[in-house]
């Protein structure tokens, strides 16, 4: 078994689940991952930022507004609509997973020319997308919910369970909040409770994802490691995520949370999409991987072709 570390292209190429999951394992909280959004015009013009962000060392691509019943990458070449995941697995030798969101009433507007964040069918967490998902070669899905949608815990709960019921073990689940995403009375340490985690396990998550330290009002280093610990006796691992525009911050800032990560014992660090929009800033993907890897690790993960 490799490491997600000394996994090169071809090793991505034909991983099955537990295999991925297992190179996460393997390397003992030093896996990235960046979120980026496709539908919105790239930081470099005719190139993806999920391309970008590969570029700067991310191991795992997850993107957030993909629509799978309409599907664009902006800066993708030409392909059919289907091949779309594929292509884009092609061009940058990454797993990659997408965000679809549990939501049961849309708290915010629906007019994309008033909210950035306007939901489309083709995001929700519907099981008829998950299959779409599957079939265009996605790794994993993640359930959550973007800021002001209106996800609940109690949703994200009910869609894990359908998942796994009817995908069975297709696709890596995760599940988790970055932020409060509307609901305010899940909030602050609200966000996700051992109870949730407990319950995010039960229906079949196999990842949980949990707002980093010092991103989210009143979570600490020290509440995250306590529930990276519950979750891990579960035998879940755990990904701590960056989804309040912190990515754009300046890279001291990166540095302190990537190391207040690194204690809490995660297993994978999450750069959020938002550094300007699209992605985090460049150098603060470098800098969080540096912080958390290390130079060697991080310049072979830049450096290695995807043809390896």
């Amino acid at each position: 078994m490799k490491r997600i570390l000394d996994c090169q292209g071809s090793d991505f190429r034909d991983m099955t689940r537990e295999v991925l999951l297992a190179a996460i394992a393997g390397a003992e909280g030093r896996t990235i991952a960046c979120e980026t959004i496709g539908s919105i015009i790239p930081m470099l013009g005719d190139i993806t930022n999920a391309e970008f962000a590969a570029a700067m060392g991310a191991d795992i691509l997850l993107l957030n507004m993909f629509d799978v019943q309409k599907p664009h990458i902006a800066g993708l070449p030409k392909c059919a609509p289907e091949d779309t995941i594929r292509k884009l697995k092609e061009l940058t030798g990454r797993p990659i997973g997408i965000n679809l969101e549990p939501v049961e009433q849309v708290l915010s507007s629906l007019d994309p020319e008033e909210n950035m964040w306007a939901m489309t069918n083709g995001r929700k967490a519907t099981l008829e997308n998950a299959r779409k998902a599957a079939d265009m070669g996605v790794n994993f899905i993640l359930l959550t919910g973007n800021p002001g949608i209106g996800v609940t815990n109690i949703a994200i709960v009910e869609t894990l369970k359908l998942y796994k019921r009817e995908l069975g073990d297709q696709l890596i689940l995760a599940a988790g909040k970055m932020h409060a995403s509307g609901i305010l009375t899940e909030g602050a340490e609200k966000i996700i409770t051992k109870e949730d985690i407990q319950a995010f396990a039960e229906a079949g998550a196999d990842i949980i994802l949990l707002p980093a330290p010092g991103t989210v009002p009143g979570i600490t280093m020290e509440y995250v490691r306590e529930l990276v610990s519950f979750a891990h006796s579960l035998g879940c691992l755990t990904i701590t995520a960056i989804g309040t525009s912190q990515e754009g911050a300046d890279v001291a800032t990166i540095r302190q949370i990537a190391l207040m990560c690194k204690m809490t014992g995660t297993d994978i660090h999450h750069l959020g999409d938002s550094g300007y929009g699209g992605m985090a800033l460049p150098e603060n993907i470098q800098a969080y991987s540096i912080a958390v890897r290390g130079i060697r690790h991080t310049y072979r993960r830049m450096a290695g072709s995807i043809n390896r």
